[in-house]
């Protein structure tokens, strides 16, 4: 069975860059065998948060909200691609987290960063490790920081230059300890069903 991986991304500019890692994420996971879906805040569309999509009533959800929920729930693991706006997490990204709750529990993720500077979005995936653990998942040791994004990888999400180089060395380490983890919590759950 093939993993099953969210590759989720925040960003609203209108001239967003970071969507190169994305689908460069989205395309390397599915070359090795996973099955890796794209959730695009932007196009997903959350109002800003109001109502978590627990707090709704049966069917009253947004149905945008209700189908990603369907999604969460069904995927085996994430990968939270994130920039760094102002030593901080975008904002975009974090709102369409924060509609839920429990449909991420017990599963593992991974976070990938970038930014048009050198440091690759690092302070803003330091961030996402401690929200994303007390949202109930697992997150891997091994990230993915993408520096000069617009360097590294061109508009057809290729990997350029040092950068690009970089990113193509770091990803199969990447994708085991997410894919390692993936195994080890399906089984788990299979075994033993959540405390709660």
């Amino acid at each position: 069975m093939a993993d099953r991986i969210l590759v989720l991304y925040g960003s609203y500019r209108r001239d967003r860059l970071g969507i190169r890692l994305a689908n460069y994420l989205v395309r390397n996971f599915a070359d090795r065998g996973a099955a890796p879906e794209l959730i695009d805040a932007k196009a997903v569309g959350l109002p800003m948060l109001d109502r978590m999509y627990k707090e709704y009533p049966d069917g009253e959800a947004p149905a945008a909200m209700a189908e990603l929920a369907g999604k969460i729930r069904d995927a085996d693991g994430f990968v939270f691609v994130t920039g760094e706006y102002n030593w901080g997490m975008q904002p975009g990204l974090k709102n369409l987290t924060d509609h839920f709750l429990e449909e991420w529990f017990w599963r593992p993720a991974a976070i990938a960063s970038y930014s048009a500077g050198r440091l690759g979005g690092a302070r803003s995936n330091s961030a996402w490790h401690g929200t994303l653990s007390e949202m109930g998942m697992v997150v891997v040791s091994s990230t993915l920081t993408v520096g000069q994004i617009g360097k590294s990888l061109d508009a057809d999400a290729q990997p350029t230059g040092e950068g690009g180089d970089a990113l193509e060395n770091s990803f199969g380490r990447f994708a085991d300890d997410l894919g390692w983890w993936i195994e080890a919590a399906r089984e788990q759950r299979a075994r033993r069903k959540p405390p709660y």
